[in-house]
Order: structure tokens, then sequence, then C-alpha cells
């Protein structure tokens, strides 16, 4: 493993501040060079991108910085209760049951999809899913599992229950990360033709846009020209939170792994349970939705929620250290698996949302809930549309919940596959 050219986390996060400043900056430009960029390159994913493209040039490095660890446990959860205090659970209740459905049946694709990607590339490349003991493929896919219908948690679960080989783990993450940022490249391009997809799927949107309505009226009754004492109200009651989110969590979790045979078997669908990271964003999004019962949630006139959308654009940058651009075809024959594995998902999601006619948030936010978790489920939901967000939070922890379970039998199914 190679030495970046930079190790010092300060003078990295420098960079990643200076890529986000570069792509807010230049997407707001009126030249129509940038204008034609941004056509085809949503602002979020370029987001993404260029810290990618440092990692691929060897210039930074997520394996010696620990820029993602402090963004997800700090940042995280400071953001998911500045974007739930103004939260409106009577209108989300609204949209009906259309956000749960496409919810599991992005679930149920990642399961069904794992084991029918095995036999696909069984047929041409037999020993692309072959393997061995604890260096069978099903096992290393089955962290990707975890990840895809949970998150990271529920991968490292996975990898604890059927202990594939560490030596070969990375090429697994490398696919997990790959594969999903490409399909979430994929889903950020259909938000700019999302009026066009809602007519092809004839959805009725008129749910999304009442809650829009609703929002906007809110926003507009308590905005206010943001003040020192507004914004250090909103850092404190946000980090308040995250410190508390962090402190019952991991004692929770402690609590029930060594008190609870079901929690502390990680083959157990209640193993989840045992993840301090689980309780931290549970805990994060119950304080913030439990301050939207008051008067702190007129806060969001201050700008609570972009205050958060800050936050979350931190953590984007530090997600995208973790895809290096060089390593994609290492590994052609698992791409090729991941691939079909997550197109098999996306398809499942257009067909049961052209049955039902749902609309393109739903399916993109059902998908991502999933496959990105509480990291990428609020980004993807305000690229909708701010005043969405909170779907995106509410349905992600949904994730972490089914994730476990979900994973073993995904894994399972694999296992069968891989021995046909």
């Amino acid at each position: 493993m190679s030495t970046p050219f930079i190790v010092d986390d300060t003078v990295v996060f420098g960079i990643l501040a200076a890529c986000l400043g570069f792509v807010f900056y230049t997407s707001n430009s009126s030249h129509i060079v940038w204008k034609r960029i941004y056509t085809f390159i949503p602002g979020v994913l370029m987001c993404y991108l260029l810290p990618s493209l440092l990692v691929s040039a060897g210039i930074v490095s997520d394996n010696t910085s620990n820029l993602y660890f402090m963004a997800s446990r700090y940042l995280l959860p400071a953001a998911l209760v500045l974007m739930t205090l103004s939260i409106d659970l009577k209108a989300i209740a609204s949209l009906g049951s259309k956000a749960l459905i496409m919810f599991f049946t992005g679930t149920f694709g990642i399961v069904i999809g794992g084991p029918i990607a095995i036999l696909i590339v069984a047929i041409f490349s037999p020993e692309t899913v072959g393997g061995n003991d604890f260096d069978a493929i099903w096992r290393g896919l089955s962290t990707i599992a975890g990840s895809w219908i949970g998150g990271g948690a529920n991968q490292a679960a996975m990898l604890e229950i059927f202990q594939y080989n560490p030596e070969k783990y990375g090429g697994m993450v490398l696919i997990d990360i790959v594969v999903a940022n490409i399909w979430m490249a994929i889903l950020l391009l259909g938000v700019g033709k999302t009026a066009q997809i809602d007519r092809w799927l004839k959805a009725d949107t008129s749910a999304l846009e009442a809650l829009k309505i609703k929002v906007a009226h809110f926003q507009e009754k308590v905005n206010r020209i943001p003040t020192i004492k507004d914004y250090v109200m909103l850092l404190s009651v946000s980090f308040t939170a995250v410190g508390i989110a962090h402190f019952f969590g991991n004692h929770l979790s402690e609590f029930l792994t060594n008190g609870v045979a079901a929690v502390a078997d990680k083959k157990s669908f209640l193993s989840f349970m045992g993840s301090s990271f689980f309780w931290m964003v549970v805990l994060a999004t119950t304080i913030g939705i439990s301050l939207s019962f008051t008067s702190i949630k007129n806060y969001e006139g201050a700008g609570a929620s972009k205050l958060g959308g800050v936050f979350i654009y931190i953590l984007v940058a530090t997600i995208g250290m973790k895809m290096d651009l060089t390593q994609i075809l290492d590994n052609p024959g698992l791409i090729v698996i991941g691939l079909i594995w997550i197109s098999i998902h996306a398809l499942l999601l257009i067909l049961v949302a052209k049955i039902i006619k749902a609309p393109f948030f739903f399916l993109a936010v059902g998908s991502q809930a999933n496959v990105g978790g509480a990291a990428s489920a609020p980004v993807v939901a305000a690229e909708f549309s701010p005043s969405l967000t909170s779907v995106g939070v509410l349905l992600a922890v949904g994730g972490y919940v089914v994730g476990t379970a979900g994973a073993l039998f995904c894994a399972y199914l694999m296992e069968i596959a891989s021995n046909l």
C-alpha cells in the first residue's frame, strides 16, 4: 500500500473544503462551459468525484485519514438532528404507503439480486464465483449485502458471521463503493429529468407537492436573518444531541450485547441492535423529531437544515475519498457481479414503480435508504427538494433495522447459488 503525498488530516480537510467550494462556486456560475458540465454531472456527484480523483492520483488516501470517521460520527448525527428539527410527521404520513413499498422493494431486489448475479456469472466464469472455505466468494459478497441493505454496521456483522478472508476483504469493499456510487450517479442524473420520468411512470406526485408547499409555507413564516446567537444555539442543540446519542448509544449497545443473547449472536436478525452506530443514528433522529414538537423547530428559519446540509456535504467529500478509480478493473469479474446485482435491484424498483405509479422520488430515495443508508439517502432526497430531506432520513433508519436479517437471507441464498 503506497503512502499518499499528503497524510496530514488538517491539510486533507482543507483540500476537501476547497473541492466543495469549487463545486458550489462553479455550479452556480453563469459561464456556458460550467453550465454544460453541470448539465451532465450533478453538483453533488462532483462532490464525490473530485476527492476520488485525488485518491486515484495518490495525493490523499482514506487509508491514512480519519476524516470519514470524524464526519460520520460527529457531523452525520448533527445533520440528522438539524434536518429533522422541523419535520412534519403528519405531512410525511400523508405521502401514503408507496414510499414504504418502494423501500422494501429495494430491499427485496438486493436479497434476490446477489444469488441471481452469481448464477449468471457462473455460466461464463465459474472461477469468479468459486472459492473454498473462508475464501468462498459468497462469504465476501455477504458483506456487500449487509452494506447495501443496511450500512456499515450490518456489513461488519456479515464479515464477523461468515469470516471471509480478511486479506481479500478490501476487494469486496471496493466493489461495494464503486458499484454503489455508479448507481447513485445514475439516480442523481435522473433527478434532473424527474418530470419526464414521473410522466412515464404515470406517477401521482400531488402528495409530494403538497408536502413541499407546506414546508415552504412554514419556512416562509419563521424565516429571519440569522444572528450569531442563532448559529451558536444551532451548534449547541445539534452537538449536545450528538453527545447524548453517542453516550446512550454506546451504553445501549454494550448493555444489549452483554444482556441479550439474540443481540450478542451475530447470526441473529437482532444483532444490529448491538451496533453503537445504529443507536447513534436512531437516537440522533429521535432527538431531532422530538424537538420538532417544541419551539426549537422555529430555528429552521435561521437555517437549521442548511447547516445540516453543510455537514452532509463534508461527509459526502470524505466518502468520495473511499473510491480509488484506478482499482475498478483490478477484479473485473467481481465488478460484473456487482453491476448485475445492482441492475436487478434497479429493474425491480422500476417495475414496481411503474405498476403502483410511484414517483421517481420514492424510487430513488427508497433505493438509497438501502444502498446508501443515512449518509446518502438524505443527500439524494435533498436533490429533489430540501423539504423532502427528512423522508430520506426516516427511510434510512429503516434500512438499518432490516439490514442484518435481509443480508443473512441473501447470504444463504448466495451460498446455495454458488454450490449449484
